[in-house]
């Protein structure tokens, strides 16, 4: 074989090899994409969905054994917590949420983000008491949906806590409790996240779990 055709033969097995390395990693995020969680319907007066999330300040090696010290949102869903950020609720419809905040504050850097909005009456409930807003130092994350205008600031745990949470699931740490309401409207799927820059250990905070799904990002799916 001349050399011009050993180059070509040596160049065509190597785009051989890298497109099958691409496909080989191509399945393996498609396969590990989180699940789609399904909201609880909500019976009685007004009606609507409910989620229950909670954010946790490390999701642990039962939850994510290669990422461990990751903070992250779950779902809980027939008494479980779920490792997901995929959600389907009903499309013109009221959903509730009820998220059991862990972690502690990092604080933002946009004081605009620790303003309540797009809520049902513009408010939150935090441990009990009606707000509009934080200060935004004390924020630990956020819930935003950008497209439907949903913004809520979450309040990080007092730094002397006693009992701080060190992996997930946290039941009985010290915590936060948020409440709020919002409406969805037409069908369509819809980014949601956290804008805290909590990654710590990451270029500005925003590396790691602040960008890959199941962890501080995942998609409202309006069905």
């Amino acid at each position: 074989m001349s050399q011009s055709g050993k180059r070509i033969l040596g160049v065509g097995a190597a785009v051989v090899l890298t497109c099958a390395l691409i496909g080989l990693y191509v399945s393996s995020w498609a396969t590990s994409m989180p699940p789609t969680v399904a909201a609880t319907p909500v019976l009685g007066a007004g009606g609507g969905t409910q989620l229950t999330l909670e954010t946790v300040p490390s999701i642990g090696p039962n939850y994510s054994p290669t990422h461990p010290s990751w903070v992250s949102y779950l779902i809980r869903q027939n008494g479980k917590w779920i490792h997901s950020t995929i959600f389907k609720v009903r499309a013109n419809s009221i959903v509730h949420v009820t998220l059991y905040q862990y972690d502690s504050a990092s604080g933002l850097r946009n004081p605009f983000l620790s303003q309540v909005q797009g809520t049902v009456g513009g408010t939150a409930t935090i441990d009990g008491k009606t707000v509009n807003s934080i200060p935004p130092e004390e924020a630990s994350h956020t819930f935003v949906i950008p497209e439907m205008g949903v913004f809520v600031p979450l309040p990080g745990i007092p730094e002397g806590a006693k009992t701080p949470c060190e992996f997930a699931p946290c039941e009985g740490a010290d915590h936060r409790t948020v409440s709020f309401s919002f409406r969805t409207g037409k069908k369509g799927r819809y980014r949601w996240q956290c804008f805290v820059p909590c990654a710590a250990g990451t270029i500005a905070g925003f590396g790691g779990p602040m960008q890959t799904l199941g962890y501080m990002d995942g998609f409202i799916d309006v069905v």
